[in-house]
Protein backbone atom coordinates (compact mmCIF):
# COMPACT_ATOMS: atom_id res chain seq x y z
CA UNK A 1 0.00 0.00 0.00
CA UNK A 2 1.35 3.56 -1.06
CA UNK A 3 1.95 5.72 2.34
CA UNK A 4 -0.32 9.03 2.07
CA UNK A 5 1.33 12.05 2.24
CA UNK A 6 0.99 13.80 5.23
CA UNK A 7 -0.79 17.13 5.00
CA UNK A 8 0.48 20.14 4.69
CA UNK A 9 0.22 22.66 7.98
CA UNK A 10 -1.50 25.63 6.99
CA UNK A 11 0.67 28.69 8.91
CA UNK A 12 0.44 31.20 6.25
CA UNK A 13 -1.68 34.10 6.86
CA UNK A 14 -5.60 34.26 4.50
CA UNK A 15 -4.80 36.44 1.70
CA UNK A 16 -6.88 39.45 0.50
CA UNK A 17 -8.74 37.30 -2.36
CA UNK A 18 -9.08 34.17 0.54
CA UNK A 19 -11.14 37.00 3.03
CA UNK A 20 -12.99 38.12 -0.01
CA UNK A 21 -14.38 34.88 -0.74
CA UNK A 22 -15.31 33.77 3.01
CA UNK A 23 -16.86 36.97 3.14
CA UNK A 24 -19.36 36.49 -0.28
CA UNK A 25 -19.61 32.86 1.62
CA UNK A 26 -20.92 34.90 5.67
CA UNK A 27 -18.06 33.74 6.92
CA UNK A 28 -16.94 36.35 9.02
CA UNK A 29 -15.57 37.62 12.52
CA UNK A 30 -18.91 37.86 15.17
CA UNK A 31 -19.32 38.19 18.52
CA UNK A 32 -22.49 37.11 20.21
CA UNK A 33 -21.40 38.49 23.42
CA UNK A 34 -20.79 42.07 21.73
CA UNK A 35 -23.97 41.88 20.16
CA UNK A 36 -25.74 40.61 23.52
CA UNK A 37 -24.06 43.79 25.69
CA UNK A 38 -24.98 46.26 22.76
CA UNK A 39 -28.74 45.13 23.09
CA UNK A 40 -28.88 45.24 26.63
CA UNK A 41 -27.30 48.59 27.16
CA UNK A 42 -29.21 50.17 24.12
CA UNK A 43 -32.53 48.24 26.36
CA UNK A 44 -31.11 49.95 29.58
CA UNK A 45 -30.24 53.11 28.61
CA UNK A 46 -33.56 53.30 26.48
CA UNK A 47 -35.99 52.15 29.95
CA UNK A 48 -33.96 54.70 32.27
CA UNK A 49 -34.14 57.76 29.84
CA UNK A 50 -38.18 57.10 29.14
CA UNK A 51 -38.94 55.60 32.38
CA UNK A 52 -41.42 57.64 33.18
CA UNK A 53 -43.54 57.61 29.66
CA UNK A 54 -43.35 53.75 29.50
CA UNK A 55 -44.96 53.77 33.22
CA UNK A 56 -47.99 56.05 32.05
CA UNK A 57 -48.19 54.74 29.16
CA UNK A 58 -48.56 50.83 30.56
CA UNK A 59 -50.96 52.58 33.38
CA UNK A 60 -53.25 54.05 30.68
CA UNK A 61 -52.63 50.55 28.61
CA UNK A 62 -53.77 48.77 31.87
CA UNK A 63 -57.00 50.88 32.56
CA UNK A 64 -57.96 50.93 29.47
CA UNK A 65 -58.00 46.86 29.10
CA UNK A 66 -59.83 46.38 32.64
CA UNK A 67 -62.39 48.83 30.91
CA UNK A 68 -64.75 47.02 29.54
CA UNK A 69 -68.63 47.98 29.07
CA UNK A 70 -71.64 45.19 29.27
CA UNK A 71 -72.23 46.24 25.46
CA UNK A 72 -68.90 45.52 24.86
CA UNK A 73 -68.92 42.01 26.37
CA UNK A 74 -71.47 40.43 24.64
CA UNK A 75 -70.49 41.90 20.88
CA UNK A 76 -67.65 39.74 19.47
CA UNK A 77 -67.18 42.35 16.99
CA UNK A 78 -66.53 44.75 19.58
CA UNK A 79 -64.28 42.89 21.44
CA UNK A 80 -62.15 42.36 18.65
CA UNK A 81 -61.72 45.93 17.65
CA UNK A 82 -61.42 46.67 21.53
CA UNK A 83 -57.81 44.04 21.25
CA UNK A 84 -56.81 45.41 18.30
CA UNK A 85 -56.81 49.21 19.93
CA UNK A 86 -54.90 47.49 22.74
CA UNK A 87 -52.23 45.85 20.87
CA UNK A 88 -51.64 49.32 18.35
CA UNK A 89 -51.20 51.38 21.63
CA UNK A 90 -48.81 48.55 23.13
CA UNK A 91 -46.95 48.66 20.01
CA UNK A 92 -46.81 52.44 20.27
CA UNK A 93 -45.89 52.64 23.36
CA UNK A 94 -43.08 50.55 23.66
CA UNK A 95 -42.02 51.40 19.71
CA UNK A 96 -38.98 53.76 21.24
CA UNK A 97 -37.84 50.46 22.83
CA UNK A 98 -38.06 48.04 19.89
CA UNK A 99 -36.49 50.94 17.56
CA UNK A 100 -33.30 50.89 20.11
CA UNK A 101 -32.67 47.35 20.34
CA UNK A 102 -33.23 47.13 16.38
CA UNK A 103 -30.20 49.31 15.87
CA UNK A 104 -28.29 47.96 18.60
CA UNK A 105 -28.20 44.56 17.30
CA UNK A 106 -27.65 45.80 13.66
CA UNK A 107 -24.54 47.58 15.04
CA UNK A 108 -23.43 45.49 17.49
CA UNK A 109 -23.59 42.95 14.52
CA UNK A 110 -21.53 44.48 12.21
CA UNK A 111 -18.87 46.13 14.42
CA UNK A 112 -16.13 43.56 14.00
CA UNK A 113 -16.89 41.86 10.95
CA UNK A 114 -18.67 44.33 8.53
CA UNK A 115 -21.76 43.86 6.36
CA UNK A 116 -22.16 40.93 4.80
CA UNK A 117 -25.47 39.28 3.09
CA UNK A 118 -25.26 36.16 1.69
CA UNK A 119 -28.01 33.28 1.32
CA UNK A 120 -25.18 30.38 1.62
CA UNK A 121 -25.22 30.26 5.25
CA UNK A 122 -29.36 28.92 4.82
CA UNK A 123 -28.48 26.21 2.38
CA UNK A 124 -28.72 23.03 3.93
CA UNK A 125 -25.43 21.35 4.99
CA UNK A 126 -25.90 17.69 5.95
CA UNK A 127 -22.51 18.10 7.28
CA UNK A 128 -23.31 19.46 10.66
CA UNK A 129 -25.49 16.73 11.37
CA UNK A 130 -22.61 15.00 12.05
CA UNK A 131 -22.01 13.49 15.62
CA UNK A 132 -18.18 13.27 15.89
CA UNK A 133 -18.04 17.42 14.62
CA UNK A 134 -20.61 17.67 17.43
CA UNK A 135 -18.42 15.91 20.28
CA UNK A 136 -15.13 17.98 18.65
CA UNK A 137 -16.47 21.22 18.88
CA UNK A 138 -18.25 20.20 22.71
CA UNK A 139 -14.62 19.39 23.88
CA UNK A 140 -12.02 21.51 21.68
CA UNK A 141 -11.00 24.91 21.66
CA UNK A 142 -14.11 26.66 21.02
CA UNK A 143 -15.98 24.63 23.46
CA UNK A 144 -13.67 25.19 26.50
CA UNK A 145 -13.98 28.97 25.52
CA UNK A 146 -17.80 29.14 25.63
CA UNK A 147 -17.55 27.39 28.82
CA UNK A 148 -15.07 30.35 30.34
CA UNK A 149 -17.48 32.96 28.83
CA UNK A 150 -20.41 31.26 30.41
CA UNK A 151 -18.71 31.30 33.93
CA UNK A 152 -17.42 34.43 33.53
CA UNK A 153 -21.15 36.40 32.32
CA UNK A 154 -22.23 34.41 35.62
CA UNK A 155 -19.49 35.44 37.89
CA UNK A 156 -19.75 39.00 36.40
CA UNK A 157 -23.59 39.75 36.45
CA UNK A 158 -24.26 37.96 39.84
CA UNK A 159 -21.22 39.58 41.55
CA UNK A 160 -22.50 43.62 39.95
CA UNK A 161 -26.49 42.38 41.30
CA UNK A 162 -24.97 41.10 44.31
CA UNK A 163 -22.84 44.15 45.62
CA UNK A 164 -26.12 46.58 44.39
CA UNK A 165 -28.40 44.26 46.71
CA UNK A 166 -25.67 45.00 49.45
CA UNK A 167 -25.17 48.33 48.75
CA UNK A 168 -28.82 49.09 48.11
CA UNK A 169 -30.11 46.46 51.14
CA UNK A 170 -31.42 49.49 53.31
CA UNK A 171 -33.48 51.10 50.52
CA UNK A 172 -35.34 47.35 49.85
CA UNK A 173 -35.90 47.01 53.71
CA UNK A 174 -37.11 50.20 53.69
CA UNK A 175 -39.77 50.04 50.69
CA UNK A 176 -42.65 48.08 52.82
CA UNK A 177 -42.92 51.71 54.96
CA UNK A 178 -43.24 53.74 52.02
CA UNK A 179 -46.45 54.92 50.40
CA UNK A 180 -47.17 53.22 47.62
CA UNK A 181 -46.78 55.77 45.18
CA UNK A 182 -43.42 56.23 46.63
CA UNK A 183 -42.45 52.69 46.72
CA UNK A 184 -43.22 51.63 43.23
CA UNK A 185 -40.77 55.00 42.01
CA UNK A 186 -38.14 54.04 43.83
CA UNK A 187 -38.78 50.21 43.46
CA UNK A 188 -38.86 51.64 39.59
CA UNK A 189 -35.25 53.49 40.13
CA UNK A 190 -33.49 50.33 41.83
CA UNK A 191 -34.77 47.83 38.82
CA UNK A 192 -33.54 50.32 36.01
CA UNK A 193 -30.45 50.89 37.96
CA UNK A 194 -29.28 47.38 38.74
CA UNK A 195 -30.19 46.76 34.73
CA UNK A 196 -27.98 49.47 33.63
CA UNK A 197 -25.22 48.06 35.86
CA UNK A 198 -25.06 44.61 34.81
CA UNK A 199 -25.56 45.28 31.01
CA UNK A 200 -22.59 47.93 31.25
CA UNK A 201 -20.83 44.49 33.09
CA UNK A 202 -21.01 42.77 29.87
CA UNK A 203 -18.69 44.92 28.26
CA UNK A 204 -15.75 43.12 30.19
CA UNK A 205 -16.88 39.91 28.80
CA UNK A 206 -17.31 40.94 25.14
CA UNK A 207 -13.64 42.93 25.43
CA UNK A 208 -12.33 39.54 26.10
CA UNK A 209 -14.56 37.98 23.11
CA UNK A 210 -14.07 40.20 20.34
CA UNK A 211 -10.04 39.40 20.21
CA UNK A 212 -10.68 35.70 20.28
CA UNK A 213 -13.31 35.71 17.55
CA UNK A 214 -10.87 37.76 15.26
CA UNK A 215 -8.44 35.45 16.38
CA UNK A 216 -9.81 32.03 15.42
CA UNK A 217 -11.66 33.44 12.38
CA UNK A 218 -8.29 34.19 10.81
CA UNK A 219 -6.56 30.93 12.30
CA UNK A 220 -9.95 28.77 10.26
CA UNK A 221 -8.88 31.18 6.82
CA UNK A 222 -5.33 30.10 7.41
CA UNK A 223 -3.54 28.53 4.76
CA UNK A 224 -0.77 26.43 3.56
CA UNK A 225 2.21 27.28 1.01
CA UNK A 226 0.72 25.45 -1.40
CA UNK A 227 -2.72 27.02 -1.24
CA UNK A 228 -0.98 30.83 -1.51
CA UNK A 229 0.98 29.41 -4.64
CA UNK A 230 -1.90 27.93 -6.40
CA UNK A 231 -4.05 31.22 -5.91
CA UNK A 232 -0.93 33.43 -6.87
CA UNK A 233 -0.59 31.55 -9.79
CA UNK A 234 -4.74 31.80 -10.46
CA UNK A 235 -4.79 35.08 -9.88
CA UNK A 236 -1.51 36.20 -11.90
CA UNK A 237 -2.31 33.91 -14.89
CA UNK A 238 -5.69 35.51 -15.73
CA UNK A 239 -5.61 37.68 -18.75
CA UNK A 240 -7.48 40.18 -17.83
CA UNK A 241 -5.80 40.55 -14.79
CA UNK A 242 -2.03 40.21 -16.82
CA UNK A 243 -3.49 43.04 -19.32
CA UNK A 244 -4.52 45.47 -16.29
CA UNK A 245 -1.51 45.36 -14.54
CA UNK A 246 0.52 45.85 -17.79
CA UNK A 247 -2.13 48.99 -18.52
CA UNK A 248 -1.33 50.74 -15.28
CA UNK A 249 2.78 49.76 -15.17
CA UNK A 250 2.69 51.51 -18.43
CA UNK A 251 0.44 54.11 -17.59
CA UNK A 252 2.43 54.80 -14.72
CA UNK A 253 5.84 54.57 -16.83
CA UNK A 254 4.84 57.66 -19.52
CA UNK A 255 3.94 59.50 -16.55
CA UNK A 256 6.96 59.21 -14.86
CA UNK A 257 8.58 59.70 -18.48
CA UNK A 258 6.58 62.77 -19.44
CA UNK A 259 8.09 64.60 -16.47
CA UNK A 260 11.58 64.12 -17.52
CA UNK A 261 11.02 65.69 -20.77
CA UNK A 262 11.47 69.75 -19.85
CA UNK A 263 15.23 68.41 -18.68
CA UNK A 264 16.02 67.23 -22.35
CA UNK A 265 18.23 68.90 -24.72
CA UNK A 266 16.56 68.35 -27.78
CA UNK A 267 13.68 66.51 -29.05
CA UNK A 268 14.36 64.32 -32.35
CA UNK A 269 10.89 64.26 -34.62
CA UNK A 270 9.93 62.23 -37.37
CA UNK A 271 7.96 64.59 -37.55
CA UNK A 272 4.62 63.46 -36.60
CA UNK A 273 4.74 59.93 -36.20
CA UNK A 274 8.15 59.31 -33.75
CA UNK A 275 9.33 61.62 -31.19
CA UNK A 276 12.78 61.26 -29.13
CA UNK A 277 13.63 63.92 -26.32
CA UNK A 278 17.45 64.16 -25.61
CA UNK A 279 19.33 64.66 -22.70
CA UNK A 280 23.53 64.92 -22.58
CA UNK A 281 25.55 65.78 -19.59
CA UNK A 282 29.02 66.50 -19.64
CA UNK A 283 29.84 65.97 -16.02
CA UNK A 284 27.17 62.66 -16.04
CA UNK A 285 27.13 59.95 -18.63
CA UNK A 286 30.09 59.36 -21.88
CA UNK A 287 26.92 59.17 -24.23
CA UNK A 288 23.51 60.96 -24.52
CA UNK A 289 20.34 59.07 -23.19
CA UNK A 290 17.05 58.80 -23.86
CA UNK A 291 14.74 60.57 -21.43
CA UNK A 292 11.50 60.06 -23.03
CA UNK A 293 10.10 58.45 -26.72
CA UNK A 294 6.56 57.73 -28.47
CA UNK A 295 4.58 57.17 -31.63
CA UNK A 296 1.33 59.10 -32.51
CA UNK A 297 -0.56 60.23 -29.46
CA UNK A 298 2.59 59.34 -26.87
CA UNK A 299 4.91 61.11 -29.56
CA UNK A 300 2.47 64.12 -29.85
CA UNK A 301 2.28 65.17 -25.71
CA UNK A 302 6.20 64.92 -25.78
CA UNK A 303 6.62 67.79 -28.36
CA UNK A 304 3.61 69.48 -26.75
CA UNK A 305 5.73 69.43 -23.76
CA UNK A 306 8.88 70.75 -25.57
CA UNK A 307 7.58 73.42 -27.05
CA UNK A 308 5.94 74.36 -23.14
CA UNK A 309 9.53 74.30 -22.17
CA UNK A 310 10.96 75.38 -25.44
CA UNK A 311 13.14 72.51 -26.23
CA UNK A 312 14.17 72.51 -29.85
CA UNK A 313 12.29 70.14 -32.30
CA UNK A 314 15.12 68.76 -34.93
CA UNK A 315 13.50 66.96 -37.52
CA UNK A 316 15.52 63.44 -38.54
CA UNK A 317 12.65 61.25 -39.39
CA UNK A 318 15.62 58.13 -39.69
CA UNK A 319 17.34 59.21 -36.64
CA UNK A 320 14.07 59.30 -34.74
CA UNK A 321 13.30 56.16 -35.88
CA UNK A 322 16.51 54.84 -34.77
CA UNK A 323 16.59 56.25 -31.81
CA UNK A 324 13.31 54.47 -31.26
CA UNK A 325 13.74 51.17 -31.85
CA UNK A 326 17.27 50.69 -30.81
CA UNK A 327 17.46 52.72 -27.18
CA UNK A 328 15.53 52.45 -24.21
CA UNK A 329 14.25 55.21 -21.99
CA UNK A 330 16.83 55.91 -19.55
CA UNK A 331 19.66 54.34 -21.16
CA UNK A 332 22.46 55.53 -23.32
CA UNK A 333 22.41 55.99 -27.41
CA UNK A 334 24.22 52.70 -29.21
CA UNK A 335 27.77 53.92 -30.39
CA UNK A 336 26.47 53.64 -34.16
CA UNK A 337 24.50 56.13 -33.68
CA UNK A 338 27.29 58.60 -31.67
CA UNK A 339 28.02 60.56 -34.45
CA UNK A 340 24.69 61.50 -35.98
CA UNK A 341 23.47 62.79 -32.34
CA UNK A 342 26.62 64.57 -31.53
CA UNK A 343 26.27 66.77 -34.79
CA UNK A 344 22.32 67.16 -33.34
CA UNK A 345 23.84 68.59 -30.10
CA UNK A 346 26.27 70.92 -31.70
CA UNK A 347 24.01 72.30 -33.95
CA UNK A 348 22.02 72.65 -30.84
CA UNK A 349 24.36 74.42 -28.34
CA UNK A 350 25.26 76.94 -32.25
CA UNK A 351 22.29 77.80 -32.70
CA UNK A 352 20.94 78.81 -28.60
CA UNK A 353 24.65 80.67 -28.67
CA UNK A 354 23.44 82.45 -32.06
CA UNK A 355 20.35 83.58 -30.33
CA UNK A 356 22.09 85.44 -27.39
CA UNK A 357 24.86 86.82 -29.26
CA UNK A 358 24.93 88.81 -32.65
CA UNK A 359 28.71 87.88 -32.86
CA UNK A 360 27.93 84.30 -33.25
CA UNK A 361 27.30 83.07 -37.08
CA UNK A 362 24.30 81.15 -37.25
CA UNK A 363 24.87 77.91 -38.11
CA UNK A 364 23.48 75.41 -40.95
CA UNK A 365 21.51 72.31 -40.38
CA UNK A 366 24.07 69.31 -40.26
CA UNK A 367 23.87 66.16 -42.61
CA UNK A 368 23.39 62.81 -40.96
CA UNK A 369 24.42 59.53 -41.53
CA UNK A 370 21.93 57.02 -40.33
CA UNK A 371 21.25 53.06 -40.66
CA UNK A 372 18.63 52.59 -42.16
CA UNK A 373 18.97 48.68 -40.78
CA UNK A 374 18.45 50.38 -36.79
CA UNK A 375 15.62 52.89 -38.23
CA UNK A 376 13.31 49.98 -39.99
CA UNK A 377 12.85 48.51 -36.35
CA UNK A 378 12.80 45.01 -34.60
CA UNK A 379 10.54 43.15 -36.82
CA UNK A 380 12.16 43.72 -40.04
CA UNK A 381 16.02 42.78 -38.77
CA UNK A 382 17.76 39.74 -40.47
CA UNK A 383 19.89 37.70 -38.51
CA UNK A 384 23.90 37.62 -39.05
CA UNK A 385 25.93 40.38 -39.67
CA UNK A 386 25.40 42.57 -42.67
CA UNK A 387 26.66 45.44 -44.25
CA UNK A 388 25.28 48.85 -42.80
CA UNK A 389 23.43 50.72 -45.32
CA UNK A 390 24.01 54.40 -44.94
CA UNK A 391 22.18 56.93 -45.97
CA UNK A 392 22.82 60.25 -46.29
CA UNK A 393 20.63 63.38 -45.52
CA UNK A 394 20.72 66.42 -45.57
CA UNK A 395 17.64 67.85 -43.74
Amino acid sequence: MAEEKPQEEKTEQPTPKRLEDARKKGQIARSKELNMAAVLIAAAITLGALQSQFGEAFSGIIRHGLTIEPAMAKDPAMMTQALSQAAFRTLGAFAPLLMALMVAAILGGVAIGGWAVSAKPMAPNFGKLNPLKGIKKIFGVRGLVEVVKALAKAFVVGGVGLMFLIYSGTTLINLSRMPISSAINTAGSLVTTVFLLTSFSLILVAAIDVPFQIWNHKKQLKMTRKEVQDELKETDGRPEVKSKIRAIQQETANRRMLKDVPDADVIVTNPTHFAVALKYAEDGNLAPTVLAKGVDLMAEQIRNIGKENRIMLFEAPLLARALYWTTDVGAEIPDRLYLAVAKVLTYVYRLRAAETSINIPWPEKPALEVDTELAAGPRTKKPGKQKPNMRRINE
